[in-house]
């Protein structure tokens, strides 16, 4: 963020741009892979740089996984992890509201926004990201953009805790699909573990861990795991760690 407006501010040649397509050095680009699919879908041409630098993107998050853009570049996280710091000051738990909110929503709206890029002829999602609103307003000033986030703000606050990230984003649902194929994973030494379930606690996506918990897996297999280390961080077992997947057996029957 801070090459970002560094760029924008001070004429830095680092990265200049934004989180949809960027300039890196003054040489190359980088892009979302998601708003080029949504380009695509819209009948317009993406030129051979964009297209190059959504690959790179896209091979980058394979490698290092996915969803480690959720918690280690999305701007959204400010705006998420204040909200959820607000509930356990509050004392808002999960049990209080009852939302028909699947985490399933996000692949459906990652659908629908390609399906409506194509129908509209224009990129569908990036004209009411939030995410995209509150990076550009960071770097440029935030105008009326100001709305979207405080709706997630609210929602997130009052609806559901991580109920943005977690049901909703498009984005999150995208990465998701890339984190299976990504050498990076939180491995777990089930000697060491105690079950204590404070990994379970701070996790943003606690379905992952369940195999964890139960002391099944020795890996977090779960392509919804955003890579955030925030298990690592509270594990007091040293049970916990990132290490190089280890792909399972196949069972041949």
């Amino acid at each position: 963020m801070f090459l970002f407006i560094g760029a924008n501010t001070w004429a830095w040649k680092i990265l200049s741009g934004n989180l949809s397509s960027a300039k890196v050095l003054d040489s190359f680009y980088i892009a979302d892979p998601y708003m080029v699919i949504q380009t695509f879908a819209t009948g317009f041409i993406v030129s051979a740089d964009v297209l190059i630098g959504a690959l790179i993107v896209l091979l980058f998050y394979s490698i290092v996984g996915g969803r480690a853009f959720c918690s280690w570049v999305c701007p959204m996280n400010i705006v998420t992890d204040t909200a959820n710091w607000l509930r356990k000051k509050l004392k808002m738990y999960e049990e209080d509201v009852k939302v028909p909110v699947k985490r399933s929503m996000r692949y459906w709206i990652l659908g629908l926004g390609i399906v409506l890029s194509a129908i509209f002829g224009v990129a569908a999602f990036e004209l009411v990201s939030p995410i995209s609103m509150l990076h550009r307003g960071i770097i440029f000033g935030i105008g009326m953009g100001w709305a979207a986030v405080l709706t997630v703000f609210f929602f997130d606050l009052f609806v559901l805790q991580n109920g943005f990230c977690g049901h909703i984003c498009p984005l999150g649902a995208f990465y998701s699909l890339i984190n299976r194929f990504s050498l990076f994973k939180v491995n777990h030494i089930k000697d060491n573990c105690t079950a204590c379930n404070k990994c379970f606690v701070a996790c943003p996506e606690k379905q992952v861990l369940i195999g964890i918990i139960n002391k099944k897996d020795s890996q977090i297999y779960g392509s919804e795991c955003t890579n955030c280390g925030r298990c690592i961080d509270v594990c007091e077992d040293n049970s916990l760690k990132f290490s190089i997947i280890k792909y399972k057996k196949l069972k041949i029957k």
